[in-house]
C-alpha cells in the first residue's frame, strides 16, 4: 500500500526535542524522519526527499545557517528555522538567506504543527500558481515578475532569483497594488498567522525586496512605507 504521508525531516542536536517531535508528528498525517547534525541531514538528503525541513538554528559543527545557505545553492525545500527567543539578528539573517518561517524555543508542538501547515499550504499554492498557464507574469515599473519561474527581471534584463518568502510577498503586494495594508495582513496573507510584538519578519522581508528592487531609503518608487499604517505597494500592474 503506497504511503501518501507528506514527509518530514528533523534536525536538531537535542535528542529530547527529536524524540517529542517525532513522537508528536507522526500522530498526525506526517512521515518524520530525525537527524542530529548537518553531517547526517546532508546524508539522508542525499537518499531521500522531503516536503518541509525544521533546522535547528545551533547545532554542533556547522550551524543552521550555514546549513541553510548550502541547502538553497540546489534545493527550494521549505525550511523552519528554530531559534532561541534572544536570536533576533539570526532569525532575520534566516529570513534573508530563505527560510520560510521560523518558531523560537521553547514552543509549543501544536503551533508548529500549525506553522508546518501554513508553510505547506503556501508551497503548494506556489506551485499551483506555477503549473496556471493564464497567469504567467506581472509587469511594473519595467520590472517583471514570472509566476512560473519565480524570479524578477530588472528592466536592464537582469535575472533576479527570489526566496519563497519574498516571492510570497511582492505577489501580495502586487495583487494589492495601491491598497496600503498593514503588518498584520501581510503576515496573514503570506504566512497565514498573526503577528506578535517580536515579529519583525514581515519588514525584514520589506527590506529583502527593497534590495531586489534597488531602491534606498531616499529613492522608495515602488515600495512605500506609511506611517503607522503598513506598505504601499503603489506601480499600476500589467498581467500577461
Amino acid at each position: 500500500m503506497k504511503n501518501n504521508k507528506l514527509k518530514l525531516l528533523v534536525v536538531d542536536d537535542d535528542s529530547e526535542i527529536r524524540h517529542l517531535l517525532k513522537q508528536y508528528l507522526q500522530k498526525t498525517e506526517f512521515q518524520v524522519s530525525v537527524v542530529a547534525d548537518g553531517q547526517e541531514m546532508f546524508s539522508i538528503l542525499r537518499e531521500e526527499s522531503f516536503d518541509l525541513i525544521i533546522l535547528d538554528l545551533m547545532l554542533p559543527g556547522e550551524d543552521g545557517l550555514s546549513l541553510l545557505r548550502r541547502l538553497r545553492a540546489d534545493s527550494n525545500t521549505p525550511v523552519i528555522m528554530l531559534t532561541a527567543m534572544g536570536e533576533e539578528t539570526d532569525r532575520i539573517l534566516g529570513l534573508e538567506m530563505g527560510a520560510d518561517d521560523y518558531i523560537s524555543k521553547p514552543f509549543n508542538p501544536r503551533e508548529l504543527l500549525a506553522r508546518i501547515k501554513s508553510v505547506l499550504r503556501r508551497a503548494s499554492m506556489s506551485d499551483d500558481t506555477s503549473s496556471n498557464a493564464k497567469t504567467i507574469r506581472a509587469e511594473f515599473s519595467n520590472w517583471v515578475l514570472n509566476f512560473q519561474q519565480r524570479h524578477l527581471t530588472s528592466p536592464e534584463g537582469v535575472v533576479i532569483p527570489l526566496s519563497d518568502g519574498e516571492f510570497q510577498l511582492l505577489k501580495v503586494f502586487i495583487d494589492n497594488s495601491g491598497r496600503t495594508l498593514s503588518r498584520e495582513q501581510l503576515l496573514n496573507l503570506t504566512q497565514g498567522r498573526e503577528s506578535d510584538s517580536f515579529d519583525r519578519s514581515i519588514d525584514v522581508l520589506v527590506g529583502c525586496i527593497r534590495k531586489r528592487l534597488d531602491e534606498t531609503p531616499k529613492n522608495l518608487k515602488i515600495l512605500h512605507a506609511v506611517r503607522s499604517e503598513g506598505y504601499l505597494f503603489s506601480p499600476l500592474v500589467k498581467f500577461y
